[in-house]
């Protein structure tokens, strides 16, 4: 009796040794599985934007113009903001506004101006939340085939001139350059 007490007793604690590890590594493969569903985006790393921010206000300072340059993520979030020496203070948040303008719509924001100009019926675009800016001086940064955030430039005598300097920053970290729509 003794010796089938032994046996009875070793063989629960090895089937339930088996149920533990059945059920741990059925649990282990879940997590995996989900982490498939995410969506993979790229970032736009901080150093990038300061790169774009600083070459776009060196660009801007080069031709006198004292402006703002701001640097979005894809969201929309600010990533990087510059403001130069005796640019007005009201750059700061224009320019914020072109860039997030630019990345939530995915098109620079003079192509968006002339659009909204040409199709009264999107007018009311221009007035989707109080972040919108419908005014050049904001495009989409593009890198590898997705748009990663936005960059805007204010406070430059005219918005093809914010355009440029834009451009600038784009071209400092590799973007895909964006040309604005011409009349």
């Amino acid at each position: 009796m003794t010796c089938v007490h032994l046996r009875h007793s070793r063989a629960v604690p090895i089937a339930y040794r088996f149920m533990i590890a059945t059920t741990f590594v059925m649990l282990m493969s879940y997590p995996v599985l989900a982490s498939d569903d995410l969506p993979k985006e790229s970032v736009l790393p901080l150093s990038l934007a300061g790169k774009a921010t600083q070459a776009s206000l060196d660009a801007c300072n080069k031709d006198g113009y004292r402006v703002s340059v701001s640097i979005v993520d894809r969201a929309g979030v600010l990533r990087a903001m510059v403001r130069a020496d005796g640019a007005g203070s009201h750059t700061v948040d224009s320019s914020r506004k072109k860039a997030y303008t630019a990345a939530s719509l995915r098109r620079s924001t003079t192509e968006l101006a002339e659009l909204i100009n040409k199709v009264p019926t999107l007018q009311a675009l221009g007035k989707m939340n109080d972040h919108v800016l419908m005014l050049g001086g904001g495009f989409p940064i593009e890198i590898g085939g997705e748009i990663v955030g936005g960059i805007g430039v204010s406070g430059a005598p005219g918005t093809h001139l914010d355009d440029a300097c834009a451009q600038a920053g784009l071209g400092a970290i590799g973007a895909a350059p964006k040309v604005p729509a011409t009349k």
